[in-house]
Order: structure tokens, then sequence, then C-alpha cells
């Protein structure tokens, strides 16, 4: 009994002096790489990190995350013994990425320690686009940059002009003009016949004054080349009205009208298909001059505005609400529809309403 006693002394003595010499370790080197600078064109780029296995027990790298979708790692999937190397390649795609680059990726392993972040970097020289991708919107032998044509906000008290390339990729010289202009809106090309292979330009002139809407609007305009209006084609003109504050004193910011909403949300709740539902934002001006409502606009068809506030006077310290009625419609389960508020308050001159709903499902589909 004493032998075995001491026998289980010894083994019990010895474990932590041999689990000394029982860990797996891994080295990488090195553990950050420059590709330096090299063409988009040029592809993929890999770089192999050299892993040795220094410890006495066999290496597994278990797993490898990269920091971004455009760096993909590959490495040894098999265990790697004592002494034993193994890789892990970074692969950078630096298509569509231009520019410099840091991406880091973060091996898993059973060594000790568990992880070891390595680093890639450089520096992509962007390639020079293709005439089709820099004018992504042809029509009949001229291509436009977009169909697109966004002045973003425009105060309601002036106007903004901006220009947008074309170029004449036909054999045959092309005359383009617009058609069905609003009063608000000015297209003119430059020069106005432009010859084949010449660059010009589409130079327009957003005039906010003559606009009634607020907000986020927009236009369809027909195009025209040589004389002929291009069936079935516009250029999407669009522009956010806003109000100009600008010239506000600080005695007049400070007595302005407060838009203040009891609450932004509305949640109906369940409804029926084909059934419509009344709501209403109450709201109080709790500023110190009339608060007026530019305009109310909702996002779809099946909100239908009670315009009765809009444009009135609402005094200071007076009560009022935005009232609405939904449609439910062929819409089935949530829905979230939004409302937007344009006022004279220069702290919430655009406000978002949201109303949501449960639309229940017609008896014959259940």
């Amino acid at each position: 009994m004493k032998k075995t006693t001491l026998l289980l002394l010894l083994i019990m003595a010895g474990l932590p002096a041999n689990s000394q010499y029982m860990q797996t370790k891994m080295m990488i080197a090195p553990t950050e790489y420059n590709f330096g600078v090299f063409k988009e064109e040029a592809g993929r780029q890999s770089f192999d990190f050299v892993v040795t296995n220094t410890g006495n027990q066999p290496l597994m790298i278990q797993n490898i995350v990269a920091s971004c979708g455009c760096t993909t790692p590959e490495w040894t999937k098999s265990p790697i013994p004592p002494g034993g190397k193994g890789k892990v390649t970074a692969i950078y795609d630096p298509v569509n990425r231009p520019g410099a680059f840091n991406k880091t990726l973060t091996v898993y392993s059973n060594a000790v320690p568990q992880t070891i972040v390595l680093t890639i970097k450089g520096e992509v020289t962007p390639r020079e686009k293709t005439v089709e991708e820099l004018f992504t919107f042809p029509v009949s032998g001229v291509r436009f940059e977009s169909n697109s044509f966004a002045f973003t906000s425009i105060k309601k008290t002036g106007e903004k002009s901006k220009s947008m390339p074309v170029i004449n990729t036909s054999k045959t010289p092309m005359k383009v003009e617009f058609d069905g202009l609003p009063s608000h809106l000015t297209l003119k090309s430059t020069p106005e016949t432009i010859q084949p292979g010449q660059k010009g330009s589409v130079d327009g002139t957003y005039d906010g004054t003559k606009n009634p809407g607020w907000g986020n609007v927009s236009d369809m305009v027909k195009v025209k080349i040589n004389g002929v209006v291009q069936e079935n084609v516009y250029l999407y003109v669009s522009a956010n009205l806003v109000e100009d504050f600008s010239k506000l004193t600080s005695q007049e910011l400070i007595n302005a009208p407060v838009f203040k909403l009891a609450s932004t949300t509305y949640d109906i709740g369940k409804m029926k298909p084909a059934t419509t539902k009344e709501i209403e934002f109450k709201f109080t001006n709790e500023g110190k001059s009339d608060l007026v409502l530019r305009n109310i606009r909702a996002t779809c068809g099946c909100t239908a505005i009670q315009q009765g506030t809009q444009g009135t006077g609402i005094k200071p310290g007076e009560t009022s609400s935005i009232k609405a009625t939904f449609n439910s419609g062929g819409y089935k389960g949530k829905v979230t529809k939004t409302i937007y508020v344009y006022t004279n308050d220069p702290k919430n001159s655009e406000v978002v309403l949201m109303l949501t709903a449960d639309i229940e499902q017609n008896e014959t589909e259940k």
C-alpha cells in the first residue's frame, strides 16, 4: 500500500513538469506584408505567410477570419507536425477598390497563443474606365453619364445649376435637345450638336421659386435627338426643395415657431384586407410665431392626406393635427408607411411620420 501511494505521488508531482513540454506552439513569419503599389487591372495579389510548428505536438490551423470580403484566406488544412512548416495565403482582390488598403487576417489554431493577427497593405492604382462605364445611359448614339440628373438640396428662394457629361459614340453629328421641360427647369446641351467622338455636357438650372412643391420632387424629361423625340426614354430630374432659414436674425430664430408632435409614430394594429383606417398625428406650436405646414406628402397612394392644416398659420400655443386615411388594399402582414411634413420651424423643417399596420390574410388564403 505504501509503495502504491508513493508511486501515485511521484506521478502527480511529475505532471506539471511534463505538461510544460507537451505544448503546441506556432510561429508565423512575417506577420505583415506590403504589396506596394500595383495596378487594379493586375488582378488578385497573393502572399504566403510561412507557418512553423515550434512545439512538440501537432499544430492545427482551425480557422482564419479576414477583416473584409476583399481578402480571401487559404491555409494548410492538414496537421503540421513538430518542426514542420505550413502556410497561410492572403489573396487580395483589387477590382473596384482603388486607393490604399490595410487589412487583417486573424488566425485561430490549437497553439498557444490561440490567435495571431496578420496584416497586408498596399495601394491600388485605379484602372482607366471604359466609355460604357463612364457614360452609362445610351440614347441613340449619344451616351449620358446617367439617366438621373440630381440637383440635391435647393432653397425655395433661389436656384441651382449643375452639369452632366455626355459623349457622341456614333459616326454622325448628334443634336441633343429636351422636350416637355417644366417652368422651373432649363436643360441644354453644350455644344447643342455634338460631333462624332466629341464630349459635351448637359447644363441644367433649377429655379426653386417656380416649383410650388416641397421636399423631394422629380420630373421626367423627354430626350430629343436630331429633332426626334426618343420613345420611352426619359431623363429623371430630382431635387430636394428646402426652406431658406439663412437670412433669419438671431432674434427671429428665438421667436421662431416650434413644431412639437405628440408622437411621430402611429400603430394601427391589426387590419382586414381592403379596409380603411383614419389616423391622426396631434401637434402643438410651442414657439413664439405662427407655425405653417408648407407641405404634407405620403410616400404611397395607399395613404390619403387630409390637407386641412396645410398652408394655414397655427398660432403659438395652438394645438392641431395631421389627419390621414390608410387603405390596407392588397397588403399582407406587417406594413410600414411614411408621411413627410415640411414646416417653417427652423429646427424641424422636415419631419418624418411613420404608421404601421398588421394586415390579416383573407379567409380564402389561409
